[in-house]
């Protein structure tokens, strides 16, 4: 077997005078999950769509379970399965419909379809909708069977494109544990996203993207630990410029965010004892995360990008 499932190699894209993906390079293992990691416009569905080849580099070179793609995108993607950001679900068909539909697009028999759709809707928990029509399912299990769709071929690599974009927690968490199990299974995770927890409990490593451009790259509780190192205290309310004048000696950093102050404090109860009995203020102490990271490394908040 091969060391590399995926590659990107000094890849660039652009779209007119804006570059979408700015030389960018990374290598996924053999069942890992790896992670994209940016806000909404970081170049993240454009990485997805030049792997399928769908979308034509610029310059660079993209390997694809041993393919040079887009030469040979189409072998590659007979091995790939896709879970793309918004669902493409035939909305009239029932369940077991979409599977046997898709199925058919990787040269399946009807047969073969039928025989393998049973454990797909066990492994979504569908198996008491497989005669329901999708338009009838709720959010999270149109979700579910995307998944399902995707597994159809029993592909070696996964793309999933912002998978839980719009589900509530429950949703969210029971798409989480089924691609926990995929990757028990040894399965290769592509996960673009921009969900923080999702990145943190599901990702072996990610790379974290700006304006298309790779500006960090590691396990998740390595880049925190490097990045950040300590606790944070959130502090909401008073005038942010005082405040962090205020704090800045018990601090290894502060950062100012809209109305919000994150101060990056080794001892933060020296913090909250400095602020101690000033009104209109709360404050939030917690452990760093993947947001923290981001904002280190950008000057802003993920969700504000």
């Amino acid at each position: 077997m091969s060391s590399v499932a995926l590659e990107l190699s000094d890849v660039k894209k652009s779209y007119g005078q804006k570059a979408a993906i700015n030389r960018l390079s990374f290598a996924v293992r053999p069942g890992e999950c790896f992670g994209l990691l940016g806000p909404n416009g970081a170049g993240k569905s454009t990485i997805a769509r030049m792997i399928l080849g769908m979308v034509r580099p610029d310059a660079g070179k993209i390997t694809v379970l041993g393919e040079p793609v887009p030469a040979r995108a189409r072998l590659a993607r007979m091995r790939i399965g896709v879970v793309p950001q918004f669902d493409n679900l035939e909305p009239e068909f029932t369940v077991r419909e979409n599977l046997l539909v898709f199925g058919r697009y990787f040269g399946m028999s009807e047969r073969k379809i039928k025989a393998v759709a049973p454990e797909l809707l066990d492994f979504a928990r569908l198996e008491g909708k497989a005669d329901a029509r999708v338009r009838e399912l709720s959010g999270g299990m149109k979700r579910r069977l995307t998944l399902a769709r995707a597994l159809i071929n029993d592909p070696d690599l996964l793309v999933m494109d912002e998978p839980t974009t719009g589900l509530d927690p429950h949703a969210r968490h029971l798409i989480w544990e089924r691609l926990r199990v995929l990757l028990a299974r040894g399965k290769t995770i592509l996960l673009a996203t921009h969900f923080m927890e999702e990145a943190e409990r599901l990702c072996d490593r990610l790379c974290v993207l700006e304006y298309g451009r790779k500006i960090a790259e590691g396990e998740p509780h390595i880049l925190i630990e490097r990045e950040i190192g300590c606790d944070v205290v959130e502090i909401y309310g008073g005038d942010p410029q005082e405040l962090c004048a205020l704090i800045r000696p018990h601090a290894r950093r502060v950062e100012i965010s809209g109305e919000t102050l994150f101060c990056y404090a080794p001892h933060p109860d020296q913090v909250s004892a400095k602020l101690h009995g000033r009104p209109g203020l709360r404050l939030l102490q917690r452990p760093p995360n993947l947001e923290d990271v981001f904002l280190r490394l950008t000057g802003r908040e993920m969700e504000d990008a």
